[in-house]
């Protein structure tokens, strides 16, 4: 018996818990009507060897996930840097007042 599909699982549930059934799912671009993709049908990457092969590997790569980042506007920049240096200086006030609270304790029992 074949497994079944998530589609066949949440049918079921809705079926058992009375809801109204669903609408089957839409074929989607490439012909399929499950809604999972097929993988493209692509050449295999081609592996360098040797390290300077594998370096280059690496680099070709991580420049491509670069590529792939939504990277932030001004805007944003700024308001992060706000957010970092109002945070350290909320957390220096924080660790000051500390130290200046318990330093007479620790010198007390420390006998110095």
């Amino acid at each position: 018996m074949a497994r079944q599909t998530r589609a066949e699982r949440r049918a079921a549930r809705a079926d058992q818990a009375g809801a109204p059934p669903r609408r089957p799912p839409r074929p989607t671009a490439d012909g399929e009507a499950d809604g999972r993709r097929r993988p493209p049908d692509a050449q295999p990457v081609q592996r360098r060897r040797g390290i300077i092969g594998r370096f280059f590997d690496f680099v070709g790569e991580s420049w491509a996930e670069l590529n792939k980042v939504e990277w932030p506007g001004q805007s944003q920049v700024i308001q992060a840097t706000v957010v970092v240096l109002v945070a350290c200086i909320v957390v220096g006030i924080y660790l000051w007042l500390n130290d200046t609270i318990w330093k007479p304790v620790v010198q007390w029992i420390l006998g110095q």
